[in-house]
């Protein structure tokens, strides 16, 4: 009897060890600089319905950030091009009944797959065609992702907000002082949904409902681009693919590096350069990304969202 009890406190000491070993191994595989190498070295296909004005921009932010892209918004091909990719990215910037039909298959069939999906509700409250359309999604695919500006995820959230076209509404813009509030309604959000939602703009939120990064990265000119946002959209399908189960970490990894790349594409910009430059210039950004230019240049702060919707800081995080 003491020999089995000397037995079974060796082997449980030897268990506690072995996951203290696999908890560390954990948390040092998902630093914030493993999340770019993973994409790099998985090369994930991403399945794009998105688009037109920026479908270019989707499929190129793709490869440099180390993915690969594939469009196709018929119905005819939906879920067969789905079912052979990684992860989907569904994006209603140019809607029109012909494609909806395939999103919605597509989405259905990357559920099925078990593949990350993401929603960019682009200019939803902007007109009744795009809101309504993003509610049908949201109610009938399940989405790994939400990302969008304040105004379309308020929209969706609160069924209220105004959209300039695709551009927020300069009232709902997320500041210091509207931060808490913000917060509250795109934790709710997101615990409604079971996805991961990011609010992005001059402040950058990703929450799970549970945590939120608040994000401090990018540059004013990013504004001046369009489609900087589709392309972080698609970029962060790619970082969803090649790093499962940590979709709140692997989104916020994209959203720090896109924002990086912003920073550092106007840093590179001559004199006589604009927008057209500033665009080139944030993709090759991307395309040059790496883990420890991320690990060195993301700026953000993790909370914890309580019950009350007020943030708290996370455990190990400097007030």
């Amino acid at each position: 009897m003491q020999t089995e009890t000397k037995y079974s406190m060796e082997q449980k000491h030897s268990m506690e060890q072995k996951h203290s070993m696999e908890q560390k191994n954990s948390m040092e595989q998902n630093t914030m600089a493993a999340f770019p190498e993973r994409v790099k070295n998985q090369a994930p296909l991403i399945h794009n319905i998105t688009n037109y004005v920026t479908v270019n921009d989707c499929a190129n932010i793709l490869l440099a950030c180390g993915g690969s892209p594939i469009m196709a918004d018929d119905l005819q091909e939906a879920e067969e091009i789905t079912s052979l990719c990684a992860g989907l990215n569904i994006n209603i910037g140019t809607l029109n009944q012909r494609t909806i039909p395939a999103m919605l298959a597509a989405g259905k069939k990357a559920n099925a797959c078990g593949h990350p999906v993401l929603l960019d509700p682009v200019g939803a409250g902007a007109s009744r065609l795009r809101t309504e359309t993003a509610e049908k999604l949201l109610k009938e695919v399940r989405f790994t992702a939400i990302r969008g500006n304040i105004s379309e995820i308020k929209a969706l959230a609160l069924g209220m907000g105004t959209t300039r076209g695709v551009d927020a509404d300069s009232m709902d813009a997320v500041t210091d002082d509207t931060l808490d509030a913000a917060a509250a309604f795109t934790g709710a959000f997101a615990r409604k949904t079971g996805a991961v939602v990011a609010v992005t703009g001059a402040v950058d939120m990703v929450t799970d409902g549970s945590d939120m990064y608040v994000i401090r990265n990018g540059h004013p000119m990013m504004r001046k681009v369009t489609g900087t946002g589709c392309m972080l959209s698609a970029m962060i399908t790619a970082y969803l693919a090649a790093n499962p189960g940590c979709p709140l970490d692997a989104v916020a990894a994209a959203v720090c590096a896109m924002g990086i790349c912003g920073e550092r594409a106007f840093s590179r910009l001559n004199p006589e350069e604009g927008n057209a430059a500033y665009r080139n210039h944030i993709i090759d950004a991307v395309y040059h990304m790496d883990g420890k230019t991320l690990e060195k240049g993301a700026e953000f702060r993790k909370y914890r969202l309580e019950a009350d919707g007020t943030m708290a800081l996370s455990e190990g995080e400097q007030p």
